[in-house]
């Protein structure tokens, strides 16, 4: 098993790669703490890394490219279709259904991008921790509360480099959002609206994936490029239908957790951040009509935190669906909050607007406050790059802005908790983190993980 500070059984190739040659080790023989072999994340920085791609037919392709700068050694897919362009891109990489055997095989691989969709996230990026890899995993970190709280516990004990695919941490505006919000600008935030359209588009059709609905009748032949199986992982077994994949699955309880998991991880992120918010202490919500199979087409989520140092507690409001909150009173008679993605941070002087998505763009209302507002000195470190963070942290132990341990799971756990509140019908749940489990019902508990299938284990 590989990690910081264990011992790994290095080959003659892998003694090569890593110049040990060069120490005079004899290769066959030798056994090499990691920490030995470069930095403190394990890899020269003058060292490409062996990466190998989990889900690369989608978002995935995306996030290869962007760290393309190191070898891509593996390719894993459980549709051979959708990821042929992918596979044509990275001819000398070994290509693979299933993770577990890829893992198995492939022991030269130092670091792992996963791409599937949410229902398998934390089965991958778990077994990779486990054999010590760098992982970078897509949003949200996993599909249940229990597999977020496992996975930041699991990278913790590792010491490997983790990051989550929420782009907006690398953001200009994300950065500028703390440094003013601590600098006082808006006085002490008691109150954020956040929201994201999703999965409407702005508020009309054509929708980004369905919600609202039931589970189709008819059972249409599997794909042949398709390993139906594989992409179900750990669900619960339904037969194969076009309204799941690709990327359809984003709105089904078993494989996603709409809007609020999608957009909410990004928007909400800067909200964590700037207010170092933790726990909720309680969630409620109300939705359009809920279905036993899919998410309803749009939800509000009410979360309360308490104090954290001298910070006052905090409300924090969310809206899907293509609602957005109430107009502040501050915002010129010309402007209009945006229907796509937006914050509102409410200080007891004065209001902030963030139109887009991820904390893209930080603006005090009204304008004639912006201008006048004298900004303090830049004191975070700027971003080389969301994946470029990771790529270093890799290398060089460096941190990232959304790590398992310390960020994003826990930002993914309360997230989730939310849309537990939105599937019991919205009544108010009572969290008690340090337990894992919501005190006041009883019903709510079992929603906060499900059992496997048969033959996967977290």
């Amino acid at each position: 098993m590989k990690g910081p500070g264990k011992c790994v059984q290095v080959d003659q190739a892998a003694v090569s790669r890593r110049a040990l040659l060069r120490t005079g080790a004899v290769a066959a023989f030798t056994i090499v703490p990691r920490h030995v072999l470069g930095g403190a994340g394990g890899t020269p920085p003058s060292e490409k890394l062996n990466i190998a791609g989990v889900g690369v037919g989608g978002q995935g392709a995306g996030d290869l490219r962007d760290v393309g700068s190191e070898n891509i050694v593996a390719l894993c897919d459980v549709d051979w279709a959708r990821a042929a362009p992918t596979f044509k891109q990275y001819p000398q990489a070994k290509q693979y259904r299933d993770f577990r055997v890829m893992f198995e095989k492939e022991k030269n691989i130092d670091a792992v991008v996963v791409a599937t969709p949410d229902h398998t996230h934390a089965v991958v990026s778990m077994m990779a921790l486990k054999l010590g890899k760098h992982v970078y995993c897509e949003k949200p970190l996993t599909r249940t509360v229990y597999e977020a709280r496992a996975l930041a516990q699991a990278a913790r004990e590792a010491k490997v480099a983790t990051q989550m695919g929420n782009q907006g941490m690398a953001f200009e505006g994300n950065r500028l959002i703390n440094e003013w919000l601590w600098d006082g600008a808006i006085g002490r935030v008691r109150e954020v609206h956040a929201w994201s359209d999703r999965p409407t588009h702005s508020g009309k059709p054509p929708l980004y994936w369905a919600q609202g609905i039931e589970r189709p009748q008819d059972a249409p032949p599997v794909p042949e490029t398709l390993d139906w199986d594989l992409w179900l992982g750990p669900a619960p077994w339904r037969p194969y239908h076009p309204a799941y994949v690709p990327f359809r699955w984003r709105g089904w309880w078993d494989f996603g957790s709409g809007g609020l998991g999608d957009m909410g991880i990004h928007n909400l992120a800067p909200v964590w951040s700037a207010l170092k918010l933790g726990a909720p202490l309680s969630v409620e919500a109300s939705s359009t009509l809920p279905t036993g199979e899919t998410l309803p087409l749009a939800s509000t989520v009410h979360y309360e935190f308490a104090a954290r140092g001298e910070m006052p507690p905090v409300r924090l409001h969310w809206y899907d669906g293509g609602i957005v909150p109430a107009r502040p009173p501050e915002l010129e008679p010309n402007r209009e909050l945006s229907r796509e993605d937006g914050l509102l941070f409410v200080g007891d002087k004065g209001t902030m607007y963030v139109e887009g998505w991820g904390g893209r763009s930080p603006r005090l209302i009204p304008e004639a406050k912006m201008q006048a507002y004298r900004r303090p000195p830049k004191t975070l470190p700027r971003s080389i790059g969301h994946h470029q963070e990771w790529i270093k942290a890799c290398k060089e132990g460096t941190p990232t802005r959304s790590d398992f341990a310390d960020f994003a799971g826990p930002l993914t756990e309360a997230v989730l908790l939310g849309t537990v509140c939105v599937r019991l019908g919205g009544r108010r749940l009572l969290w008690d983190s340090a337990n894992l489990k919501v005190t006041n019902l009883a019903e709510a508990n079992p929603y906060l993980h499900y059992e496997y299938r048969k033959g996967w284990t977290l």
